[in-house]
């Protein structure tokens, strides 16, 4: 049975927004889930709605197999971080660990000990005596989450907590937060609009556009094995590159070349004859050169992007506009007309239509 898990749970708010629609997902104790997607996809109000912070318009949600639809926030024994760091700002460090202790009436001794542990584990002993205007953002938000790990609850929500941070202080407290949850096993969902973290952090992704689950799958499957045009474009960087064609005796023409798409399709690939199709290809499949077993494409350089371990070039394919990741020593020059490869495996088809994957 799923520690947690929600059945066709919509919200609809009195003004009619239908904010979200059928969401169905189970969640193992211990795991770590990432709720990802743009902004208004309403991955946070679905978690406000585990939380017991919005109503369930429709749908059930279930704590270890007991329906919690009623259940308020205390008895669903949550924490939550949010995206502001909601510190107590006359309150030390210490205090501001202890508070929720204190409410529930546990003596001081066991208050001290899980403040100091708590501080240890979150590198903040030094600064217990300090207030939070004394403090950097980091160090606020590891507050933010010690405040809810000191609590020992079974489940932990997080809510865009490293928006407010730099890129350096993301990447310290995206391990730290891993290092957390494997320390103290609760089931944590997250949300995030970074595919970066949900990559980086997650047992598994739950995909989210307008309102609708998109996929839900671990990173390697949302990554490479993405349901639609959403997923595949909005997980990666840079994104994957998507160029339309008709299909015309199973070939499709790119960059002055017949790409035959029976190598990659052989059995389905009759059944979209005349009609438009979306190919697929990440940037880093693109390789300088033919190759065997991969498709030729010539391409004008119109912009390079040196960073250091590879290089972005961005290419124009008879006005059409693609990506693709080369080595630092193999830059080429601007202007030039290239012919790259795609290998044949690392090509995704989806349906014009739909957007779905072939």
């Amino acid at each position: 049975m799923a520690y947690l898990t929600l059945k066709n749970v919509n919200k609809i708010y009195p003004n009619g927004f239908h904010a979200v629609h059928d969401f169905n997902f189970e969640a193992e104790k211990g795991e770590f889930i990432v709720f990802v997607g743009p902004s208004g996809c309403g991955k946070s109000t679905t978690l406000r709605m585990i939380a017991g912070l919005e109503d369930i318009s429709k749908g059930e949600f279930l704590i270890n197999g007991q329906l919690a639809n009623q259940w308020g926030p205390r008895e669903r024994e949550i924490a939550m971080v949010f995206q502001s760091y909601a510190l107590y700002p006359n309150m030390t460090v210490y205090d501001n660990l202890a508070f929720g202790l204190s409410l529930q009436g546990i003596d001081e001794d066991v208050i001290d000990e899980r403040v100091q542990k708590t501080a240890k584990i979150l590198g903040l002993t030094d600064y217990l005596d300090r207030m939070p205007r004394a403090l950097s953002g980091g160090q606020r938000q590891r507050v933010a989450v010690g405040r809810s790990i000191i609590r020992k609850v079974g489940i932990f929500l997080m809510d865009e907590p490293l928006s407010n941070l730099d890129a350096k202080q993301r990447v310290t407290m995206r391990s730290e937060i891993t290092q957390i949850h494997r320390e103290t096993g609760a089931t944590t969902i997250y949300v995030t609009h970074d595919q970066t973290e949900a990559m980086t952090m997650a047992d598994r992704i739950v995909v989210m556009k307008d309102g609708y689950v998109q996929q839900v799958g671990t990173p390697r499957e949302v990554y490479f094995n993405p349901s639609n045009v959403f997923v595949a474009g909005f997980i990666g960087e840079p994104p994957m590159n998507f160029v339309r064609r008709t299909v015309s005796n199973g070939c499709i023409e790119l960059g002055g070349h017949m790409l035959d798409l029976k190598k990659r399709l052989p059995k389905k690939i009759a059944d979209y004859e005349g009609k438009e199709i979306i190919f697929g290809f990440r940037p880093e499949a693109g390789q300088l050169g033919e190759n065997e077993n991969a498709y030729p494409v010539t391409a004008t350089v119109e912009l390079t992007e040196m960073l250091g371990d590879n290089a972005n070039v961005y290419v124009d394919i008879a006005g059409e506009k693609v990506i693709i990741k080369v080595s630092p020593h193999e830059i080429p020059q601007m202007d030039s007309e290239i012919t790259f490869s795609i290998p044949v495996e690392n090509v995704y088809l989806f349906d014009a239509q739909t957007e779905n994957v072939i």
